[in-house]
């Protein structure tokens, strides 16, 4: 699992979330990193109050910060400044297109602080800058394997390289279905407890078919098979049959495997000539999301078993 990072630099140069932001000091900081998307209002901090204060948040300074500021004494207001910049502090973002005093400017510059501008206001900009950094700074993982949508359900083919995933995929591609991803999935855990998956930006659209090479497609079936992310809902493991191993045949017992601490639903498809694969994991997705009704299948037939045995007289009872 990779830990999430991005620096000032980034921060600044973001023009999807329209956070507006120009740099008034401190250019020597953008190497920064922000590693939470947590952010703070260091009122308190201002004052001399910094026992909850937490540094590698992003500080944001409104009307109140700086107002407070410029109404107090020079002297004291260069001692909570100077005071504040002794942490560790990522940066500051003066929001509402403030002015902030002179000496605060010269105090962020002399210990290396980026201090950004934003004309948001105080609430849009804090709504704005946590989406960001909540989709920048999420737990992620790559995995080898191919993510499609069947029926709307997101299917995780993995299994060892050789197996046959591509094939698949492509398969059900030809059946109507969307690709996301092929080889590498780059996956993403969005809280509290949801996995989406996409494509590395490089290998998007593209498949590699064994004894074909690279194929693209988009461009060749049109732009409703494929799609940018999916929710991944299960996972399907693709295992070469072995006659030696049992497998399971009723479908009873909810396998589930765990990908950056969410548990979902497991199934291994044991492969070997004849069998139709994509018709398979067809039936894998209806039945998923019958179970999403509360229809299931195995522990209907089971039950009826059981209640067959329980109503089935018994034989002359030797005494």
């Amino acid at each position: 699992m990779e830990e999430n990072s991005l620096s000032i630099q980034e921060l600044l140069d973001d023009i999807d979330y329209g956070l507006g932001l120009t740099l008034l000091a401190g250019k020597r900081g953008l190497s920064n990193r922000i590693v939470s998307s947590r952010i703070q209002k260091p009122g308190l901090a201002l004052a001399g109050y910094t026992e909850h204060f937490h540094p590698d948040r992003v500080q944001v300074l409104g009307n109140t910060e700086i107002s407070y500021l410029k109404k107090i004494d020079d002297r004291l207001a260069v001692e909570c400044i100077r005071a504040l910049c002794s942490f560790p502090i990522s940066c500051f973002v003066i929001t509402t297109g403030l002015v902030p005093p002179r000496l605060f400017l010269d105090t962020v510059e002399a210990a290396g602080i980026p201090t950004l501008s934003t004309p948001l206001k105080s609430s849009t900009f804090i709504s704005l800058i946590t989406k960001f950094l909540e989709e920048r700074l999420l737990p992620t993982i790559h995995l080898h394997g191919v993510l499609v949508e069947v029926l709307g359900v997101g299917i995780l083919l993995t299994g060892k390289s050789g197996i046959g995933k591509s094939e698949c995929a492509l398969d059900l591609i030809i059946r109507g279905h969307r690709l996301v991803a092929d080889d590498m999935v780059y996956i993403k855990k969005k809280m509290p407890a949801t996995l989406v998956g996409q494509s590395e930006k490089s290998i998007q659209h593209l498949m590699e078919i064994r004894g074909l090479g690279i194929i693209n497609i988009k461009d060749l079936y049109g732009i409703s098979s494929i799609r940018e992310k999916k929710i991944i809902d299960m996972l399907l493991e693709l295992m070469e049959w072995d006659p030696n191993e049992e497998y399971d045949r009723l479908g009873v017992d909810d396998h589930r495997t765990t990908i950056l601490g969410v548990d979902i639903p497991h199934i291994v498809i044991p492969v070997r000539p004849g069998r139709n694969l994509g018709s398979i994991i067809e039936v894998a997705a209806r039945n998923f999301l019958l179970k999403g009704m509360g229809c299931y299948s195995a522990l209907d037939f089971q039950n009826r078993l059981l209640s067959r045995l329980e109503v089935r007289p018994l034989g002359n009872e030797v005494e």
